[in-house]
């Protein structure tokens, strides 16, 4: 069976095939049915209209919102729709808008009223989140950039009216402050250089709000916290800087550069700047203390005056941390005779912290308190005191001279309401040749001075020496003079024992005596009856024999008292015939002998030069010979 027969038997089997094939384009063609997915949006294109008064749109417009040919303001949402022949409608199937998180939706209309003269940006109009692209054509939206946005989620919004654009959240970060310039708004009034403070538009993100109060365009004096915001960067610029630091130890002076002119709260006594009120255009009465604070900075200025006490150095090798001194230097003066010599100086000066406002307003800066005032008022003091002495009176008068430039500079700073603490005279060179020409004298002082103190030293030491030599003697002369004290010691003791000795036998003859007597009573009352002649001679025989020994103890009692009592008076004469130091020099002599200590050599050899030198050697060979034979003999004299 042919092909041709088969198709003619079982036709209705391919009609269903096609069908089911091709039912979308068959329901397309003939019936004008459009699915939109659920994830879709249908942007409709009217090709021609065939009757009615709208069958072009007007000039100018390019969404048809009353049926016109071009561009539909009307969009189909996901769903089945009958009736859109593809011969007049053209469906272009889209995706939704998706704005992600910590983004925004920035929105360019691509139709609707002209922008007036001066306006960059579209006013926002009631059109659903520009869903409603017929709604934001017939509430006259207007063409171009829109001030409104699109924060995230998820939008059905005609592509062909609007082009979307995404672009980030503004983050102001921790200790950052935002600083705003607006790109829409009425112009900023003559004379000031920032537009006025307009609330109500929650920190910029309400830009409607903004241009409805007359917000300015341009610079703005309001600044913006650490957050997030929805701002719309077509109509608002952020530029983020630090916080304005007020370190401890210092005050910050506001200049602010906005704002109306203020009444100066000086006085007719200052006359240098005004000083007013916070809030208006000048420098501001109140300093800001120690913190952080959000300072637009191109609104406002802060100085920073430091309240502590400020150290400024002029010396080439030295500078303070706050480097108000960097460009000050060692000054160099010049002598009543002509002598160049550099110094260095500090001075130490306290500006109060009420006081702050009037030095800035005055001089507009520290830096410029210390190259106007501080730096030609000390420098021209110091070269003008160095011109009234030389080099050697200007180094011998530093004190007075410090304690004179301490009275002059604080007499000048006063009158610029800084306290003048303390000026310091620091080190001073005076010229290289003076300085030799002066160590060299001093230096010929001190040697000079040195050599009398080594003399001085030398002196002493020889007084020293024969004190000492003195002192040695003195102990020999001490040792001769207790020998001399013992000797007559021994001597008194000798004769005391003689003494003792004669008593005692004295007493010793008389008891002897007595007991004799006693026994020759009791023999004779005994023997009695003896003969009487017999006991007469015995009587008489023991009366003898009694006296014979009393008479020979007291010979020999007064035999010894008597030695003792020669020797004694040989020793005083021997002292007054030879003299006490003489005398001592002998015994010492003599003791020396006894210990048979060699003093003497055997040779003597005299350094004296006359007729004496030989016997006086001879002497005293004679004199040692002496010494050894008493002391052979045993016999001491």
């Amino acid at each position: 069976m042919t092909f041709l027969a088969l198709l003619a038997t079982y036709w209705w089997i391919a009609l269903v095939l096609s069908f089911v094939l091709f039912y979308k384009f068959i329901l397309r063609v003939f019936f004008g049915m459009v699915i939109v997915p659920e994830n879709r949006i249908g942007l409709v294109t009217k090709k021609f209209v065939l009757v009615g008064t709208n069958r072009a749109l007007p000039d100018g417009r390019i969404i048809a919102t009353k049926g016109e040919a071009g561009f539909q303001a009307q969009t189909l949402a996901p769903g089945l729709y009958w009736g859109m022949w593809p011969w007049q409608y053209g469906v272009d199937m889209q995706p939704f808008v998706v704005i992600p998180e910590g983004k925004v939706g920035l929105v360019l209309a691509n139709d609707g009223v002209q922008l007036p003269t001066g306006n960059i940006l579209g006013r926002a109009v009631d059109c659903d989140n520009f869903q409603d692209t017929e709604k934001f054509l017939v509430n006259n939206g207007q063409k171009g950039r829109q001030t409104a946005l699109i924060t995230a989620g998820t939008y059905r919004i005609n592509t062909y009216a609007f082009t979307i654009t995404i672009a980030d959240m503004t983050i102001i970060r921790e200790n950052m402050v935002g600083i705003v310039t607006t790109l829409d708004g009425v112009p900023i009034r003559p004379g000031q250089i920032a537009g006025e403070q307009i609330e109500g538009h929650n920190n910029f993100q309400d830009v409607d709000v903004f241009l409805t109060n007359s917000g300015n365009r341009g610079l703005q004096p309001q600044v913006m916290l650490a957050g997030s915001y929805f701002i719309n960067p077509w109509a608002i610029q952020i530029e983020e800087i630090p916080m304005t630091h007020v370190p401890i130890g210092h005050v910050g002076v506001v200049i602010s550069y906005i704002g109306e002119d203020g009444k100066d709260i000086t006085g007719d006594s200052f006359k240098h700047g005004n000083i007013v009120t916070k809030g208006f255009r000048g420098v501001w009465n109140e300093p800001l203390g120690p913190g952080k604070y959000p300072v637009n900075t191109y609104t406002m200025k802060v100085e920073l005056v430091p309240t502590t006490n400020l150290v400024l150095n002029w010396a080439n090798a030295r500078s303070e941390a706050h480097d108000l001194d960097k460009n000050l230097s060692t000054i160099t003066v010049r002598s009543r005779d002509g002598f160049p010599f550099n110094l260095d100086v500090a001075q130490i000066i306290h500006v109060p912290a009420n006081e702050a406002p009037k030095v800035i307003a005055r001089f507009g800066s520290m830096n410029n308190l210390v190259s106007q005032v501080l730096e030609p008022t000390i420098g021209n003091y110091f070269r003008n005191s160095a011109q009234d002495s030389d080099v050697i009176s200007f180094l011998s008068t530093r004190k007075e001279r410090q304690k004179s430039a301490r009275e002059h500079i604080r007499e000048v700073l006063d009158e610029y309401n800084v306290n003048a603490v303390d000026t310091l005279i620091g080190d001073i060179v005076p010229p290289e040749a003076l300085m030799k020409t002066l160590t060299d004298r001093k230096i010929a002082e001190e040697e000079q001075k040195t050599y009398q103190t080594q003399r001085s030293a030398q002196e002493q030491r020889q007084g020293m020496e024969k004190e000492t030599a003195i002192a040695d003697m003195q102990k020999e002369i001490v040792k001769a003079q207790q020998s001399v004290e013992i000797a007559q010691r021994t001597a008194d003791a000798a004769v005391k024992k003689a003494e003792g000795d004669a008593t005692s036998l004295k007493l010793q003859v008389n008891a002897e005596s007595e007991a004799t007597k006693m026994r020759a009573n009791a023999e004779a009352e005994a023997t009695k009856a003896r003969a009487g002649a017999q006991a007469e001679a015995t009587k008489l025989n023991a009366s003898a024999d009694a006296e014979k020994i009393s008479k020979t103890g007291l010979a020999e009692a007064e035999k010894i008292m008597a030695i003792g009592k020669s020797t004694a008076e040989a020793y005083e004469l021997q002292v007054k015939a030879m003299g006490g130091d003489n005398f001592t020099k002998y015994k010492i002599t003599e003791e020396i002998g006894k210990g048979n200590i060699k003093i003497i050599p055997d040779l003597i050899v005299s350094g004296n030069n006359g007729s004496d030198g030989s016997l006086s050697g001879l002497m005293g060979l004679q004199l040692l010979q002496m010494l050894q034979d008493k002391k052979e003999n045993g016999v001491t004299k």
